[in-house]
């Protein structure tokens, strides 16, 4: 009988190392609106500047994974490892399996074409690594990914791909 509650608790012991040890990063969160994807690396060389630079051509993809819950992004904040956020502060809605292209630049939001501008011509994403972070209007966290170009882009194309 000893010899089984030994090697339960040490089983159960190694569970919860093995839990323990995964990131913070892929930890799943209760939502429904999700990270789709990541043009991290805008094709070409990096110009910020607002007119004819290429800060539009970088993107964060946010994606509703609900099958019945139309999500308003109305409040949603999107933030990187350094702080830089931006903050939906219009209405724009996601029905379920929808997504919106978060770009760099200035240009005219449309839920038809399923962009929303930063109107901030200055790169938002790191070229080597960065942390991803997408807040409800409540506060909590959505979703969060951490990239690097070696580890995370394995064609070095400059875009990542995350729930599918």
């Amino acid at each position: 009988m000893r010899i089984r509650l030994v090697a339960t608790t040490a089983v159960a012991a190694g569970a919860l190392t093995a839990l323990s040890a995964v990131p913070a990063q892929a930890a799943e969160y209760n939502s429904a609106l999700k990270i789709r994807g990541i043009q991290y690396d805008a094709p070409g060389s990096d110009s910020n500047r607002c007119s004819g630079g290429n800060t539009a051509q970088e993107y964060l993809t946010i994606k509703n994974y609900s099958r019945s819950t139309t999500v308003n992004l109305k409040g949603y904040v999107v933030k990187d490892a350094a702080g830089n956020k931006f903050t939906f502060t219009a209405s724009h809605t996601l029905q379920p399996g929808d997504y919106v292209k978060l770009r760099g630049g200035n240009g005219s939001d449309s839920d038809t074409k399923n962009v929303v501008y930063r109107d901030n011509c200055n790169f938002m994403w790191n070229n080597d690594k960065d942390t991803i972070y997408v807040y409800k209007p409540s506060g909590s966290r959505a979703d969060v990914h951490s990239y690097t170009r070696n580890g995370s882009d394995a064609d070095h194309n400059g875009y990542i791909t995350y729930h599918g």
